[in-house]
């Protein structure tokens, strides 16, 4: 299939395939529908959506529903999982098309889950990667901007996003869920669909917030009491996360009781702010945060996260020849936030990585703490060796990224959180 749209992009003018790549798209997701005979008419879906927080939500939910002795299958840019089985996604595409989706689906109905959450992106919803699933409820986290050149502005990444409210609100299932973030100033429009349950969420529904050095605490009003439940995430935009992810399931009959154990409970989610701390009896503590933030909404918040203490940034940015306008921003942000700043290599494809670091270093005011290095692995070893004791060394963009992409496609396996475990060792830290 591969070697056939290559030589199809080879061989027809772009204007033309342009024109025909819409009803490929869609002549793709009929075929894989029917080929695995449509299996989301079979099982419980759940669609996350947003700018951010989709990757956390789904593992949320997941944890949740599978605390309440439900087999459950998930679908993420983190990993592929069905019951107990687990996959890394190193596809380097959060929704794979190609039928897989289908397909995925139909083995999650062999194997007895009877829920799946599956992550949606925009770009899955402009290639109608969603169509032909059966949606019984959809969560929306938020929307900011990204992906802007590929969809050609924010309002047709905006409709891209709408487009699987839509599929949800086209379901044949009854009830159907709309989840939606209503701090946001789009969540309103995801509740404007027509379904059984329309549920906003937005931090005024809680009695009470902590953000806590190692966690978060959440006090919810439930009738004449109220439930305190801790999550061992961090930072305000796990507050929302978490949020998200209580609404729909309270809302499907998950006991609070368990939901407050499943988040109490809920394990490390590789690559979002996942903390990776220094051996303590070897004198240099600090801690080294991976995270994929990779819009300045996100890395702002990141950086948000971790108030007075000694800061290193080490970013790059999102995919060469993607997003250009942001880069200076990133700068700024960083500057903002950091003490000391260190601009690297990330996924520059084609384009020149040293022209992606440099244009992001014009929004660096502060020259004296920016220090550019193009190989990842040395800015992430001068960070950590540079870093004060108690200070943090936040590596940002890449998350669970499984590869670094160069020019031609060329992909070097990387994973930055593996990268950070060996520098430590390496410097005996």
């Amino acid at each position: 299939m591969d070697t056939v749209l290559y030589w199809i992009k080879r061989l027809l003018p772009n204007n033309l395939i342009d024109f025909l790549r819409p009803t490929y798209h869609r002549c793709l997701a009929v075929i894989g529908s029917r080929l695995y005979g449509n299996p989301s008419k079979e099982i419980f879906v759940i669609a996350v959506t947003g700018t951010k927080g989709k990757s956390t939500v789904t593992e949320l939910v997941r944890n949740i529903l599978a605390e309440d002795n439900k087999k459950v299958a998930s679908l993420s840019t983190i990993q592929f999982r069905i019951g107990e089985k687990t996959k890394p996604n190193l596809l380097k595409m959060t929704t794979p098309g190609r039928f897989f989706i289908q397909r995925f689906l139909r083995e999650a109905v062999s194997e007895g889950c009877t829920h799946a959450v599956l992550e949606l992106t925009s770009e899955a919803a402009k290639q109608y990667r969603h169509n032909f699933l059966e949606l019984d409820a959809l969560i929306f986290t938020n929307l900011s901007p990204e992906h802007i050149e590929s969809h050609g502005s924010f309002e047709n990444y905006k409709n891209a996003k709408l487009s699987i409210a839509k599929q949800l609100e086209n379901s044949c299932k009854q009830p159907r869920y709309m989840v939606a973030n209503t701090d946001n100033e789009h969540g309103n429009d995801f509740l404007s669909i027509k379904v059984e349950e329309l549920l906003p969420y937005k931090l005024s529904d809680l009695t009470l917030y902590t953000l806590h050095k190692d966690s978060i605490s959440l006090v919810l009003p439930l009738g004449n009491k109220e439930t305190t439940i801790r999550v061992p995430l961090i930072g305000l935009f796990n507050v929302y996360n978490s949020l998200a992810a209580i609404t729909l399931t309270r809302a499907m009959g998950v006991p609070i009781e368990t939901i407050e154990k499943a988040l109490r409970e809920m394990p490390t989610i590789r690559g979002r702010v996942e903390i990776i701390k220094s051996d303590e009896k070897k004198g240099k503590k600090i801690t080294a945060v991976v995270d994929y933030a990779h819009t300045p909404d996100s890395l702002e918040k990141l950086y948000q996260a971790f108030p007075c203490v000694y800061k290193i940034g080490v970013l790059g940015n999102a995919g060469g020849g993607r997003d250009t306008w942001k880069r200076p921003e990133m700068g700024e942000i960083a500057d903002r936030y950091c003490d000391e700043i260190i601009l690297t290599n990330e996924d520059p494809y084609d384009e020149d990585p040293r022209s992606i670091v440099e244009a992001m270093a014009k929004g660096v005011k502060n020259k004296t703490k920016l220090e550019i290095i193009m190989d990842r692995r040395l800015a992430i070893n001068t960070a950590l060796k540079r870093c004060r004791k108690d200070g943090y060394v936040i590596i940002s963009g890449k998350g669970t990224d499984p590869f670094i992409m160069g020019a031609n496609n060329h992909k070097e396996p990387w994973d930055d959180a593996k990268v950070v475990r060996e520098e430590m060792k390496v410097l005996d830290i």
